[in-house]
This record gives C-alpha cells, structure tokens and sequence, in this order.
C-alpha cells in the first residue's frame, strides 16, 4: 500500500465564483471527494496549507511548500500532490525540482475552471495525479506537473494558455507520461536535473527581477532593480537573445559591480545563443550568461537559488547548473 500526502493549497481547483469574482474556499477533503474512485494499492491523506490564489505567493510562500514537500517525504509518502494555481504553477515546480533529488514522485496539478463550474476540469486533474503519484513509470522523473491527461517535467514548463483546459506545454520536450482513464503510459524519461543544496529554511529568496527587452528598452530597469537591492537580473530578450545597445550597457554595469545576469527570451520556444553583433554576441562579451531554452520566470529562480548559497559565486553555479553539472562540485570560486 502506497502512501499518497496530498497538500492542498488553492487556486482555481479549489474556487467557487461570487459577487467579487472567483475566490479559494474548498477544502483538500471536499476536493479528494470529488475525484471519485482512488487508486486501490494507495493510502491517500491530505493536508490544507494555504487556501488563495497562487498570482498572490512570494518566495516566502514557495520556500514554505517546499518545506511541506520536506516534511511529507520525511514522514514516509511514498508520494506528494500538492494542488496549486496555475498561474504560478511552473514556478513552484521549478523550485521543487532545484531542490529535491528524491526519486519519489512529487505531482503537482490545478484547474483552469473552478471548483463549481458545470464542467469542472480539477476533479479529472486531481485524479490524474493520483495516478500518477501510485504509478512505478513516474519514479524518478523528478517533480512532474499533471495536466488535461498528461505530465510534464518540471524544467522548461510553461503556462501557454490563459482559459484552455490544455493549459501547459514544455516547448522542445513535450510530456513525459500520458494518463488515459488513470493508466500512466511513459512517452519519454527526462534527465534528473542537478540539485542544489537549498536551505528550504531561509525566511524569502534573494531578490531577483526580470526586464523585458522591446523597442527602446534602456537600462532604467536594470539599474532600478540593483538599486532596490536586487542580487541579479534576468534579461528577457528579443529573438535568439538580444537587447539594443543601452540595455547592453547596463548589463554590462551590472556585471562589472558583481551582479550576474542571465538572459532568456520573450520567445515562447528554443534557446538563446549569443549569435548577432552588437546584440546578444555583445551581451555574451560583457558577462552575462545565456540561459539555454529556460523561461525567464524559471531562471529567475534559478538565480535567486544559486545567490542564496552561502559563500558561492552565483554566477559559477548557475553556469554549473546550465551545462548539467553539480553545481557544488567545483570550487564555485
């Protein structure tokens, strides 16, 4: 017999609609009831942790799910779902997938209709999950994100739509396994992401912001958010990853002080790669760090990760990350 924690934390799946607009009241017991029949080989518990709308959470909020996820496992699931708004899903699952080498499963799933709706997508979804969860093929694929009948590693997922029921995608990989009336069906076996050594105990993550790149973007952002306290920027660049040349100075300010930056584009798939003159080929010159086919929104994290780690440079861990390397077992220097 299995053991399935599922932690619930709002978000669409668990909304009714009202006089305000939709807002998180079900439960974790009213949302499992919902599901219908569980796998039979699973003992399933649950457990409410928040209850809003995940566009609301900030570090703070992602560092304590981890730290949720920690105590799950520690306890002796065989298997966490943790059910969580869309909006910031990918983030929350990035997170997990820095931080956790176990190879049991951790599922995490929402809905892009609520709770009340006369065609509710969440209950399918949660199912789905649980299946997922109890299955042998999700074992070490590290954290997965269940969706409209299929799940998808946490590195490179994205929210792509803002209403379909098919909600996410992972632009060059696709899904990872398939969930057909709770059958899990392997497509293809991600490689395990290097993990860093993250203290799920800290209060919030370093601060690190992303600027947009469009037709006369300057460094007023870049050098606004250093100001502000920020540990590093992500660039969110046009095409193959390039920004005009005000921008570029600014970056290249940023990491003359210190400051790393990565750059990523605005580009719903493919990798950026320092290719053009003057552009990305000059932001490569100064510094900053290319981020292959990573969002920006989950290189964010990756840099607020690697600047949390005491006496490391987050530059050198990152780039350790990016080339599928431990990002510790260097001197990091």
């Amino acid at each position: 017999m299995r053991r399935i924690q599922v932690v619930a934390t709002g978000g669409t799946i668990a909304s009714r609609a009202g006089a305000e607009g939709r807002r998180a009241t079900v439960l974790a017991k009213e949302l499992l009831a919902s599901v219908g029949p569980l796998p039979a080989d699973a003992e399933v518990s649950v457990r409410d942790v928040l209850t809003r709308g995940s566009y609301a959470f900030d570090t703070a909020d992602l560092l304590a799910l981890a730290r949720e996820v920690r105590g799950a496992l520690r306890e002796g699931a065989d298997a966490v779902v943790m059910t969580h708004g869309t909006d910031t899903m990918e983030e929350t699952a990035f997170l997990f997938d820095l931080a956790f080498g176990d190879p049991r499963p951790i599922v995490l799933t929402g809905a892009q209709r609520p709770f009340d709706d006369r065609a509710a997508d969440g209950p399918a979804n949660l199912g789905d999950a649980l299946a997922v969860a109890a299955a042998d093929a999700a074992r070490g694929h590290g954290p997965l994100l269940v969706f409209d009948g299929f799940a998808f590693p946490a590195r490179g997922v994205r929210k792509s739509d803002t209403m379909s029921a098919h909600a996410f995608t992972v632009p060059g990989r696709g899904p990872a396994l398939r969930v057909t009336d709770r059958l899990v069906t392997p497509l293809w076996r991600p490689s395990p992401s290097p993990r860093f050594p993250l203290d799920l105990d800290l209060p919030r993550l370093p601060r690190v912001d992303v600027v947009p790149v469009y037709p006369g973007a300057d460094g007023l952002f870049i050098r606004s958010s250093l100001a502000a306290g920020a540990a590093g920027v992500v660039v969110e660049a046009v095409g193959a990853g390039n920004a005009g040349p005000e921008l570029v100075e600014a970056v290249a300010e940023a990491v003359a002080a210190g400051h790393p930056v990565l750059i990523c584009s605005r580009v719903h798939s493919g990798p950026v790669a320092p290719l053009y003159a003057g552009g990305g080929a000059e932001l490569q010159r100064v510094g900053a760090v290319f981020a292959g086919d990573l969002s920006p929104w989950q290189a964010r994290l990756l840099l607020a990760v690697a600047s949390a780690v005491p006496g490391r440079s987050p530059e050198a861990l990152v780039r350790a990350w990016l080339a599928g390397d431990d990002p510790l077992s260097g001197s990091g220097a």
